[in-house]
């Protein structure tokens, strides 16, 4: 198949295909993309894993920091109205760590939509390709039905008409022949068919899951952007109430934000096995489902096509030597031999944009914006969501971790700092009339 016009692997693939992979066995496992292998599953999997150990050390850290804080920390005196010294310092640490948060969540949109380009272009290229193969069944369908209406009408009446020459029916026999094998060799140049998939079901596929991983990301993306901005909000009101909730919402952001990271660092790493060297995969996958051999793809259909005009050429020579004798002595037979002749015409042109379509040239084309879409927008756009996911879990990790020494610094009037003065029913008021 040869390399695709206009790709090269780029330098994050490069890198990703260089780190080591291990089963679970911590077996060394070859950066080949092999997904049908268990060895290589289990390569994918631990890389994922390492994002439920994060979690599970995220965790772990802020539950023994959240359980010192509470059982350690000194009590305060009855009435005291001074703040525990380094309060501010919490508060704005939690502060920045959500700044940091809706930073990551900006490169999280952007790669969430360049991500969702390069998918994009891999759905648009299928789509041509499955357009091109589309336009060659109908071409080698259409010649072959015009050959066999030849052969059924133009040719068996041309044989009834020169049937007093036994040399030119053996002639009109020839021609017969010639056509048949003509069209038995076209029906066999569509060596896609025998494949399961097609790249219009491939194409939809592909679209209909990324549909759903684009808008998934995208409801990711905008609860961590509410959970920042109404903890900012509960910090500046100090209100505790909506710290809190917050609080637990953070907790479920963060699990959300490791375990799309475990997502995104093994179809990063195993995507760039596949855009590594392409080619091994995609002809193995080709012939086990068609049963070709490697050579049939340095030109799908090339050597029956050449067969085919061939035997078309041989038809051309026998009608004309037929229209040079048997003419002037079965003057009936010119019309089938004009009949004959236009439907080689329309062959011949149906024949040059077969040639034309099996030269590769599209294919290739189609081939290569399918990589670069796949290799290059979409493993960027992966490495982009895989920044904003270890953003947003160091982030909220921080602000975990400084949400409830935030909230234990805000002032015991929080709840009756907005009751007015002169209202009667006012606790204050009820006293000083008693």
């Amino acid at each position: 198949m040869g390399a695709p016009p206009g790709y090269r692997p780029s330098a994050w693939v490069h890198l990703l295909h260089q780190l080591p992979r291990a089963d679970f066995q911590l077996r060394p496992v070859p950066s080949v993309f092999a997904p049908q292998e268990q060895q290589y599953q289990q390569a994918l999997l631990l890389v994922a894993a390492l994002a439920g150990l994060g979690l599970g050390l995220s965790l772990i850290f802020i539950a023994v920091y959240l359980i010192r804080f509470c059982c350690c920390r000194p009590p305060e005196p009855p009435g005291s109205k001074i703040p525990s010294p380094g309060g501010g310092c919490v508060t704005w640490s939690c502060i920045v760590a959500l700044l940091a948060g809706c930073t990551g969540i900006g490169i999280g949109f952007y790669g969430n939509s360049e991500t969702s380009d390069g998918v994009s272009q891999l759905s648009s290229a299928l789509l041509h390709a499955n357009h091109t193969l589309s336009t060659i069944d109908h071409l080698v369908l259409e010649t072959v039905e015009r050959l066999g209406e030849a052969v059924r009408t133009e040719l068996t009446t041309l044989e009834e008409v020169l049937e007093p020459r036994t040399e030119l029916v053996a002639a009109a026999r020839g021609a017969r022949r010639q056509a048949e094998a003509a069209a038995q060799q076209l029906q066999g140049l569509a060596f896609w068919q025998g494949v399961p998939l097609s790249p219009l079901q491939v194409a939809e596929n592909v679209s209909f899951v990324e549909e759903y991983r684009w808008l998934a990301y995208v409801l990711l993306l905008l609860l961590e952007l509410l959970v920042c901005l109404f903890t900012l909000l509960g910090l500046a009101k100090q209100s505790k109430w909506l710290v809190i909730v917050m609080t637990v919402m953070s907790l479920l952001v963060l699990v959300l934000s490791w375990g799309s990271m475990g997502l995104e660092a093994a179809t990063a790493v195993g995507l760039s096995d596949f855009c590594s060297n392409p080619d091994p995969y995609v002809l193995n996958l080709t012939q086990e489902e068609t049963g070709l051999s490697s050579g049939d793809f340095q030109g799908p259909g090339g050597s029956r096509l050449t067969l085919s005009q061939r035997a078309l050429a041989n038809i051309h020579s026998q009608l004309l030597g037929l229209e040079r004798e048997a003419v002037p002595q079965f003057p009936s037979a010119q019309k089938p031999l004009l009949s004959l002749e236009e439907t080689l015409n329309v062959t011949e042109g149906n024949f040059h944009q077969l040639v034309a379509l099996l030269h590769c040239r599209g294919l290739h084309k189609d081939y290569g914006a399918a990589l670069r879409g796949l290799c290059e927008d979409a493993l960027e756009g992966l490495l982009f969501l895989l920044l904003f996911s270890l953003l947003s879990a160091g982030a909220l990790a921080t602000a975990l971790c400084s949400l409830p020494r935030a909230w234990a610094l805000f002032p015991p009037s929080d709840d009756y700092d907005d009751t007015d003065d002169d209202d009667p029913f006012n606790p204050q008021v009820l006293d000083a009339l008693v």
